[in-house]
């Protein structure tokens, strides 16, 4: 995985643009996937820096046209990577590339040699040095140590610095 040495490194989860019942289901404060998604597109521009990298952990869209994800996408900044979710399989990497990632991976990466990246958690041994920062239970806890859900509703829907993630978990550790 490629990041920007200079920028920041942000991340979040189910961004769900689109997904109108999503609202619902996670009681989200917008009154519809138009609200939605202007909010969370504005809070990653006023957020992400076109040095910066974000991290992406899955089920980013359902129900958008290619046409509209592309340029929504164009218009962002920063260096895009995407750790695919259950609903990004509906479509293969290159079109997630295609689209405007400029990294896509299908499956959990680990990222400085002791973060996993995924979009569902990750089950780690009791003891294991790994920290895993994951998505899809939107509102919900794992109450498992050692994990970091990063769902836009745990990030107060804008990219959240990954650095500060990692120290504020470590600090809770001492």
């Amino acid at each position: 995985m490629n990041t920007n040495s200079n920028g920041k490194v942000y991340i979040w989860s189910d961004l769900h643009l689109g997904h109108e019942n999503i609202i619902r289901y996670c009681n989200r404060p917008f009154k519809d996937a138009a609200e939605m998604n202007e909010t969370l597109l504005h809070a990653w521009k006023v957020t992400v820096r076109s040095g910066d990298t974000i991290i992406n952990l899955g089920d980013v869209s359902l129900k958008l046209s290619e046409e509209y994800l592309a340029e929504a996408l164009r218009l962002l900044p920063g260096y895009k990577i995407l750790v695919m979710g259950n609903h990004d399989r509906r479509k293969p990497v290159r079109w997630w590339m295609d689209v405007g990632f400029d990294e896509v991976y299908p499956y959990p990466i680990v990222y400085e040699g002791k973060y996993i990246l995924s979009h569902t958690i990750v089950d780690i041994f009791k003891g294991s040095p790994f920290i895993n920062i994951h998505g899809h239970i939107h509102n919900l806890e794992s109450g498992i140590p050692n994990c970091i859900n990063v769902s836009v509703e745990k990030t107060g829907y804008k990219p959240v610095l990954l650095d500060g993630l990692v120290s504020s978990l470590e600090g809770k550790k001492e």
